[in-house]
C-alpha cells in the first residue's frame, strides 16, 4: 500500500466526514430530540445507505473515467448542492417547538436519504476516482475504501447525534443560533469549494 496515497485518502475522508452535511446534520438535529439510543435506527441506516452508494459509484468509476466531462459537470452540481446546503445553514432559525415534536426517524429515512444526498455522491465520486487504487483494482479494492469510509463515517454521525443536546441549547438564543450556524455553513461552504476546484 502506498503510505503518501493512504494519508492524502485519510486528509480527504476525515474532514468529508465529520464536517457539516445532510447526515450530520440530521444527526445532530435528531440526536437533540430523541437521544443517541432514538437515533440509532437512522444511523443504520445511512450506514447502509452510504455504503451501498460506495460500492454502486466504485462499480461505475470506469464509466465515470471514460465520461470525465459528465463527471466535471456532476461534481459542479454537487459542489453548487453543497454551497447552497451551507446557505440555508447559515440562515437557519433554530428548532421549534413543532420541529422537536416530530416523530423519530427510522432506518428507511436513513438508506434513502443517501440517495438525494449530493454530498455523499461527490464523496464517493471524488473518493473512487482519485483515491480508488490505494487498495488496488477490483471491486474488492473498492469494498475496503467503501470499509475504510465507514470507520469515520459510523463515528461522525454518532458524535453529532450524541451533540445534539448540547446543539439544541445553543440554538436556544438567537445569538448563539446565528454564530452556530454561521460557523456550521461556513464549514460546509469550503468543503463545496474544495469540492468545486478539485
Amino acid at each position: 500500500m502506498d503510505t503518501e496515497l493512504l494519508l492524502l485518502t485519510l486528509a480527504f475522508i476525515v474532514p468529508m466526514c465529520f464536517s457539516p452535511g445532510p447526515n450530520n446534520v440530521l444527526c445532530a438535529a435528531h440526536g437533540s430530540q430523541h437521544g443517541l439510543r432514538g437515533t440509532m435506527p437512522l444511523i443504520a441506516g445511512m450506514a447502509v445507505g452510504w455504503s451501498s452508494l460506495g460500492l454502486f459509484v466504485g462499480g461505475a468509476t470506469v464509466f465515470i473515467e471514460e465520461n470525465r466531462k459528465a463527471f466535471d459537470a456532476l461534481t459542479l452540481v454537487g459542489a453548487a448542492y453543497i454551497a447552497l446546503l451551507s446557505f440555508k445553514i447559515a440562515t437557519a432559525s433554530p428548532l421549534s417547538d413543532e420541529e422537536q415534536s416530530r416523530e423519530r426517524l427510522g432506518f428507511p429515512t436513513g438508506v434513502s436519504l443517501q440517495l438525494v444526498n449530493g454530498k455523499a455522491w461527490i464523496h464517493f465520486l471524488v473518493l473512487m476516482t482519485s483515491f480508488g487504487s490505494l487498495f488496488g483494482s477490483g471491486m474488492l479494492a473498492m469494498a475496503l475504501l467503501v470499509l475504510l469510509n465507514l470507520v469515520f463515517g459510523l463515528p461522525a454521525v454518532m458524535i453529532w447525534a450524541s451533540f445534539g443536546n448540547r446543539l439544541r441549547r445553543a440554538f436556544s438564543t438567537p445569538e448563539s443560533a446565528v454564530v452556530l450556524n454561521r460557523v456550521m455553513g461556513a464549514s460546509l461552504f469550503g468543503v463545496a469549494l474544495w469540492v468545486a476546484l478539485h
